[in-house]
């Protein structure tokens, strides 16, 4: 493990003392990762969803059964950990996956140079009122799974920083030992693989100061930082910032690493077609 909890813990509340944003970033290849860190991020997160969302594929394949998630955040890894020079990495846990021993499994992300954990793949971005989600709670492999992950985590040492969907999971997953509960507001919108359904930035600003306030209910100095639906781009996460009390930061994956990515090489591969010869 690079960085201790504490260590990890320290640097995002220097960032907070000092009046910034505390800003995550998602990190499909090692090539978004180093350039988000000279970027400033405080933070660094790998998981499957990243591989294929810098394959052009939409962020939810990460949920479905096209790899296996926990040994592709390991792959990922060797890739990034060694381009990251001063920045907390955290790895994508996959909590509910029954083929992993989740203790084992954690030790050896700590040792493979991982600094900290986020619940991804989530079975949070999946309909409540769906059969298919009541299905997955009834038959062991719901969000239980992922809380008691977090628990596993926070135990070792690990800095833990889980989305979560509702107040309830909020409080669950504070209780559990979180540190930065990263409020979720859906797939993110914009961009050619991105989502279209979404709330607006009232709706999502009023949810995420709903999970802020769950969350602080349990324990107070636990950090919340807000990520997706509508929240796409600087300006909006400047918004919710601005209309929420105690939100602390922003975490950005399509928006730090594909948006960026997709408007600049569209750009530049134009202005190559452009030259006049």
């Amino acid at each position: 493990m690079k960085y201790t909890r504490a260590e990890s813990l320290d640097r995002i509340e220097s960032t907070i003392e000092s009046g910034d944003p505390v800003i995550g970033a998602g990190a499909g290849t090692g090539i978004s990762a180093k350039f988000a860190e000279r970027g400033g991020v405080d933070l660094l997160i790998i998981y499957n969803s990243g591989r294929y969302r810098m394959n052009g594929r939409g962020s939810l394949a990460g949920l479905l059964p096209y790899g296996d998630a926990n040994e592709i955040v390991v792959e990922m890894g060797h890739e990034v950990i060694p381009v990251v020079e001063d920045t907390p990495v955290l790895a994508g846990v996959n909590g509910t996956d029954p083929f992993r021993e989740m203790s084992v499994f954690i030790e050896d992300l700590r040792r493979r140079g991982f600094s900290g954990v986020q619940n991804f793949p989530t079975v949070g971005l999946i309909d409540e009122d769906s059969s298919y989600r009541k299905n997955l709670e009834e038959t062991g492999m719901g969000y239980d799974k992922e809380v008691e992950m977090i628990r596993e985590a926070s135990e070792q040492g690990m800095l833990t920083c889980p989305y979560v969907f509702t107040e309830e999971q909020a409080e669950a997953m504070t209780e559990a030992g979180a540190d930065v509960i990263v409020s979720h507001m859906g797939l993110t919108t914009s961009g050619d693989i991105g989502a279209e359904t979404a709330l607006d930035l009232d709706d999502a600003a009023e949810r995420v100061q709903a999970h802020h306030d769950a969350a602080k209910s349990v324990r107070d100095d636990v950090h919340v930082i807000c990520h997706g639906g509508p929240i796409a781009w600087p300006d909006d996460a400047e918004y919710v910032l601005n209309n929420t009390e105690g939100v602390v930061g922003f975490f950005g994956a399509s928006s730090i690493e594909r948006l960026a990515t997709e408007e600049a090489i569209e750009n530049q591969a134009r202005k190559f077609k452009e030259i006049d010869f």
